[in-house]
């Protein structure tokens, strides 16, 4: 079997995943220079105890209008914090959507 031994792999991805997480250790530069830049919703106020709902996720495959209907329904509790209400809505997408979700601008 001329394979290296399970000791030696395990180390060699062992650094790897360290080299890959250097930068994040260091502060490394992404792009961004501030952390809020991040944020789509900015400000948002979580209120104490919120669980983060079960949400039926959208693919693009059912009716938009009515997944935005039970998003809101679901949310109805906090329907006056419009900031949570976006906060939360990319807990309900995937795949496609969520990347057109998370390159809005903020504005």
């Amino acid at each position: 079997m001329g394979g290296k031994p399970s000791v030696v792999v395990e180390k060699e991805n062992f650094d790897h995943i360290e080299e890959r997480l250097g930068p994040l250790k260091e502060g490394g530069n992404y792009g961004f220079t501030d952390m809020s830049e991040l944020c789509l919703v900015s400000d948002v106020v979580i209120p104490p105890k919120f669980k983060v709902l079960h949400f039926d996720k959208y693919k693009r495959t059912t009716c938009l209008k009515n997944h935005l209907k039970m998003y809101y329904r679901k949310m109805g509790a906090y329907a006056k914090n419009e900031k949570l209400l976006m906060h939360f809505f990319q807990e309900s997408l995937v795949v496609a959507t969520i990347i057109w979700y998370t390159s809005l601008e903020p504005s």
